[in-house]
């Protein structure tokens, strides 16, 4: 490709996704060869300890748009597709995931969208969920429908982190100063031009998922402790009904005593415990998510190092860090 600035970028962060490539390969290959535009195909290896690299770096060879970003460690979904925004080159930058879940061949839907509507963001969107579980598809709603509340923008519903952007959105984002940043909130919050691509998702054609609950709800909180105040404000209001609750136990406590019905028992007691104790881990709790999100900010650690990128000289390797904020 030499120094040619391409059309396209397509990022694809990769973790552990061996027995996907050869089939990432046959279908990812042909489809771009054929858009028309000169392009280039960025894997982030997110840390991978199977062949995953080994195997990017053999189909480089006869697929010289095959570039291989490799991340010094697993830093997360999240702080690959950073990665690929910094060092994705082309006008245009297509987000998909290896797994064929999101069908490689909607890119070019996404080319012509962004052309006809004159659009900087064009979101494929899931038409057709029926491939993931019951349960999948009840926490996706709820937290699109959460989003929509907390951050008080138009959250494409079903939209994962398949959808195509230009330049002047890649620069945008690249050029905000918060670290841990949730893409498929990012982008939205910027307010670009938008337009939709509805696909129907298929089920993932080998391997296995990467995104166990553990991580879901890890994006849950970080999406939204990263854009909103509101449990904060949760915390004060429950902390306000605690007090009140609390208020009408006493209350309730004296008039049976001045009543002379007293009864000797430990139920209101174990109640109102309960019930204000609990009230106060949850403040808790989730005052100390905000927190650890400043002690994590106040230590400028970078999201993500960069050990290796295929493009730069074969001869050795290339160290990079997402910058310092201040």
């Amino acid at each position: 490709m030499g120094d040619v600035v391409p059309e396209l970028s397509v990022v694809v962060p990769m973790y552990d996704e061996e027995e996907v490539l050869p089939m990432f390969f046959a279908r990812m290959h042909p489809l771009l060869d054929g858009l028309g535009v000169t392009y280039e195909v960025l894997v982030v290896d997110d840390g991978s300890r199977d062949a995953t690299a080994s195997m990017l770096l053999a189909a480089a060879a006869d697929w010289p748009e095959l570039r291989l970003v490799r991340l010094l460690r697993n830093s997360g979904h999240q702080a690959a597709l950073s990665a690929g925004f910094r060092r994705a080159r082309g006008k245009y930058l297509v987000t998909i995931d290896a797994d064929l879940q999101d069908p490689p061949e909607v890119i070019a839907d996404l080319l012509a969208a962004v052309r006809d509507q004159d659009v900087d963001v064009v979101y494929g969107v899931r038409s057709d969920r029926s491939s993931d579980s019951w349960a999948k598809r009840t926490s996706a709603r709820m937290y699109y429908r959460l989003m929509c509340r907390l951050v008080g923008k138009d959250i494409p519903f079903d939209a994962g982190d398949f959808r195509l952007v230009s330049r002047r959105v890649v620069d945008a984002v690249n050029g905000l100063p918060e670290d841990g940043r949730v893409f498929r909130l990012v982008i939205p919050w910027l307010g670009f031009p938008s337009a939709e691509v509805k696909y129907v998702r298929a089920e993932r054609a080998a391997g296995t998922t990467k995104y166990s609950l553990s991580k879901m709800l890890r994006l849950a909180f970080d999406s939204v402790t990263a854009f909103s105040a509101a449990p904060l404000r949760l915390a004060t209001w429950l902390g306000l009904f605690g007090g009140l609750l609390s208020g009408l136990f006493v209350v309730g406590a004296l008039v049976i005593k001045l009543a002379g019905r007293s009864i000797p028992g430990w139920t209101s007691t174990v109640l109102a415990v309960g019930v204000i104790g609990a009230i106060q881990l949850l403040c808790l709790g989730l005052l100390g998510e905000y927190v650890a999100r400043l002690f994590q900010s106040s230590q400028k650690r970078p999201q993500f190092l960069v050990g290796y990128d295929s493009r730069e000289d074969q001869g050795h390797q290339t160290l990079e860090q997402e910058p310092a904020r201040t």
